[in-house]
């Protein structure tokens, strides 16, 4: 039998999988248009296990709290809640700023400036730092604590090949505009 806080959960998560649906339909209409805008793809060799592993971590969230029977953590629950909306908040943001250039594969339009504006003020990758916050609160919001640890430490090393893979993708102008900007933390300015 499903409890009040697993059904709850079930939809939370169904809304995930449609946000992630939408995002690969906005994703690949994107990627036609900087395709035809001259675009060029890089970094396509880890594409499809991040893909995979994305699929994967919202089938794990699921699994971990019917077979594992993980009860609603109650306070901790709501505050990986709150952490898990604020991230797709951030998610928005970043793509709402990079318009039509926002892509889940790595398609870069020669002679375009690098976005600037919006959460990329404040940080180079506020997309990967939703990322980190999702993959970590997602599952503690019913109390998933294996999925969370090992999807966490699993996505540190995606990011470590996905970033270098952008970074040098963008080149020098991205390195320019960006320089002194902290990858995932902002600074905190004093004076």
């Amino acid at each position: 039998m499903v409890s009040a806080t697993q059904a709850v959960f079930l939809g939370f998560m169904g809304l995930l999988i449609c946000e992630r649906l939408v995002e690969l339909w906005l994703s690949k209409r994107n990627a036609a248009r900087a395709f035809a805008r001259g675009g060029v793809e890089r970094g396509q060799g880890h594409y499809r296990v991040m893909v995979v592993f994305h699929t994967l971590f919202l089938f794990a969230c699921v699994a971990e709290v019917f077979l594992l029977r993980r009860p609603f953590p109650g306070a901790w629950g709501w505050v990986a809640l709150g952490a898990a909306v604020l991230a797709q908040g951030l998610r928005y943001w970043a793509i709402a700023t990079l318009g039509d250039r926002w892509n889940s594969r790595i398609i870069v339009v020669p002679d375009l400036a690098p976005v600037t504006g919006g959460p990329y003020r404040f940080l180079r990758h506020p997309n990967y730092v939703a990322v980190v916050l999702e993959l970590l609160a997602v599952p503690l919001i019913h109390g998933a604590w294996l999925t969370a640890v090992v999807f966490t430490v699993g996505n540190a090393a995606l990011l470590f090949v996905r970033i270098r893979a952008e970074e040098a993708a963008l080149g020098m102008g991205y390195a320019r505009a960006f320089e002194g900007r902290p990858r995932f933390i902002p600074e905190v300015r004093r004076g």
